[in-house]
Parts: structure tokens; sequence; C-alpha cells
């Protein structure tokens, strides 16, 4: 595999990469052909997977790196870190406030970001659209960041360890926005159209972070920790609220499980492949 992504420009290698996450998300998806109904439990430990995954990659994929680059680089690491990081999470912020959204089973009366006229399924999407993003932007700048060879701290075989873990949660996540559609009256064909459509946005945050970190290398470190900021943001702010909300009986265990789960697997494809 090191081999095949080494013959390509780190740009095209991020497309490569987050083509692979969306593809994936697009095959979670397409369960709502199978089913039409997911257990409240199962949602919520996918919830949880998906949670525990990010967590990782955003140390040992993303923060790592980022504080050994920014010593190398004569950067006060902490600093550097941490500007990065709360920036990604403000960026995020910002996104969630003026992007018109919905979470999922909630009534349209609790969309939230600009007031707007859009549909009940937009603003659906478009809540998953915004966990996308900062997944995107983490594959695309571990990509260019691995460009860079004489900066320790990040690799190839990092970046792809990072785009496989991103991949993983993206198959459970899929299945939860589409099922849920379906559930809610959507048509089998309407439901995956929506479902793969949230992650089409990673693609182009992929090519957007690759491209923006090769040409300006003293960004590498800031970049990295601004990704895992606003991995991070998605994480508190969205999954692990719905992977812990009560509902028709279930309980909390499966979130917390799967969060364990998606945690280590994440950490053991970065430090055994990165």
């Amino acid at each position: 595999m090191l081999e095949f992504f080494g013959h390509f420009s780190p740009v095209l290698q991020a497309l490569l990469g987050t083509l692979f996450t969306y593809g994936i998300t697009a095959l979670g998806a397409s369960l709502v052909f199978f089913f039409k109904s997911i257990n409240r439990n199962l949602l919520k430990g996918m919830l949880g997977f998906a949670a525990g995954v990010m967590i990782a990659a955003c140390f040992w994929s993303l923060l790592a790196p980022a504080i050994s680059m920014a010593s190398e680089l004569g950067q006060i690491a902490w600093l550097t870190a941490a500007a990065g990081f709360l920036a990604g999470g403000a960026f995020l912020y910002l996104i969630d406030k003026f992007l018109p959204h919905l979470h999922m089973g909630l009534d349209s009366s609790k969309s939230e970001g600009i007031k707007t006229s859009w549909q009940r399924s937009i603003l659906l999407v478009m809540a998953i659209t915004l966990h996308n993003i900062p997944e995107g932007l983490a594959v695309g700048v571990a990509f260019g960041a691995a460009a860079n060879g004489s900066v320790s701290g990040a690799s190839l075989a990092g970046a792809i360890a990072l785009a496989i873990g991103i991949g993983l949660q993206n198959f459970p996540e899929g299945a939860a926005v589409s099922i849920p559609l379906r559930r809610e009256g959507f048509s089998r064909k309407k439901a995956f159209f929506y479902g793969q459509a949230s992650g089409i946005v990673e693609p182009i945050a992929g090519v957007i972070g690759a491209s923006a970190v090769i040409f300006l290398r003293p960004l590498l470190p800031y970049a990295l920790a601004f990704a895992a900021g606003a991995m991070i943001y998605v994480v508190i702010e969205e999954l692990i609220p719905e992977a812990q909300r009560e509902e028709g009986g279930s309980n909390t265990d499966m979130a917390t499980i799967g969060a364990m789960a998606g945690f280590v697997i994440m950490m053991i494809l970065d430090v055994a492949l990165g």
C-alpha cells in the first residue's frame, strides 16, 4: 500500500485517502437497502465508536506530530499546539452557529444556525456534514505533513492509518444517517442518497488541507492541531450527547463500550502502522 501511494503527489494522496473515507460512508449508508430501522442501543454503540476513533486520532495522528514539528521548527511547542487546537474548535463553533442544520431525533423547530426554509432532510444532512469537514481536513493535512520528510512525527504510513481509522468510523456514521431517515418515511434510494451525500465534503476538505500545508511548511503544526481541535469539538458537541441521549429504554453502556473500542482500534492502527 505504501508503494502504491508513494507514486502520487501528496494532494492526490489526500484525494485518494478521502475518497476512501467517503466510499466507506456510502457503504454504511447502503445498509438502508437491507434494514428499515436500527436498534437504539446499537446506534449508541456506533456513535460511541466514532467518538473513540476521533479522540484517539486527535492525539496520535494530529496533536503529537504537531508538538514534535513545532519543536523542530523552533516554535514554542505548547503554544503552537494550543493555538491551533483552539482555532479549530472556534472554526467549528462558528460553522455550527451559522450553518443551518438539525440533529437526528429532534423536531424541525429545534434546528440550529441561521433560520431557513430548507427541508428537514437537508437540515439533517447538514448536521452530519459538520462531522465530516474536520475528518477530511485531518486526513488531508496528514498526507501533506507526510510530504515534508524532513520533519519527524509524520509519515505516509501514519496518514494512511488515519484514513483507515476515519473510514472505519464512517461506516457506522453512514448507517446512522440513512437508516433513521428511512424510519422517518424516506424511500430507500432517497435515504441512501442523503446518507452518502453527507460524506462528499471530505475529499474537498482533504485536498484543501493537503494543499495548504505543502506550500506553507511553518503552518504544519498549526494545521494538525487545528484539525484536532475541530474534531474534538464535533465529538463533544454532537457525537457524545447523541450517543448518551436516553430514548426508548436504551442505556449509555453501549456508547461507552463503543467509545472504548474505537479508541483502542485507532490507537493500534496509528502505533502499529505509523
